[in-house]
């Protein structure tokens, strides 16, 4: 069973990558054997985190295969509401847990202004659900240290950051790193036998990336069956504190 942690629903301006619907999304999903979702909006990632949280529940309403991911946003500027009142709502509206994009949305995810959302978030029990380029390293460490309970993914590595990821993995015991780009050779092996298979979760980071490599690094992966089952859906699921169901 895969469940993809790292996708996106709505239209994405920069290139023709699909109509961004949910009906676009469960299709390719099928074509990869993709069996759920936990998706966000483009809209909520490239305009407003508010409008876009909302237009994804409307997306996602009647479809369990794909679950919510709402984007968080630090209270200085108020556009979503007291942390507090912004988590009970997500819980409400069924929200699986939450994405940043800190670069894009021009705040320091580590620092001060955020430090509200995150506390909130982690109260929670929601995963913190990142893309490499948005933060840095050292940053996410801060935020894992300070809030050892809340369970972190970074996705969109590389290669390059794979020796900084390794001291981070070293350093704490929330932080997981996601499979898209993760395009190291026998990168996906490593990292499994030093830091254990529980440190990896499957994402695609669809529709930007194609899901054929996410699914065919990890499914013709040297990786033995039990890790492969862990990695495609186990390991996401004790993270959002589910029991898992058969495929």
């Amino acid at each position: 069973m895969l469940i993809d942690a790292d996708a996106m629903l709505g239209r994405y301006p920069r290139r023709d990558v699909g109509a961004g619907t949910a009906e676009h999304a469960l299709a390719a999903m099928d074509r990869f054997g993709i069996d759920e979702a936990v998706v966000s909006h483009t809209l909520s990632w490239l305009h407003d985190p508010g409008a876009g949280n909302r237009a994804l529940l409307d997306l996602v309403a009647g479809e369990p295969r794909l679950r919510p991911c709402w984007v968080m946003l630090p209270d200085t500027c108020g556009e979503l509401g007291a942390p507090d009142a912004f988590v009970r709502e997500a819980l409400d509206g069924g929200v699986v847990a939450v994405r940043a994009y800190p670069g894009d949305h021009g705040y320091d995810l580590a620092g001060p202004d955020a430090a509200p959302a995150l506390a909130a978030v982690a109260e929670a029990g929601l995963p913190l659900l990142l893309d490499a380029p948005q933060v840095t390293l050292p940053a996410v460490e801060r935020i894992a240290t300070t809030h050892p309970g809340l369970p972190i993914v970074v996705g969109g590595l590389g290669y390059r950051l794979l020796r900084q990821a390794a001291g981070l993995l070293s350093r704490t015991a929330n932080v997981h790193l996601g499979l898209a780009n993760l395009s190291s050779h026998c990168g996906l092996e490593w990292l499994v036998h030093r830091y254990g298979r529980h440190r990896v979760i499957f994402g695609t980071g669809a529709p930007t990336r194609d899901r054929a490599e996410s699914v065919t690094r990890l499914l013709w992966s040297e990786l033995d069956d039990d890790t492969v089952a862990a990695i495609g859906s186990g390991n996401l699921r004790t993270l959002l504190r589910e029991q898992a169901r058969a495929a």
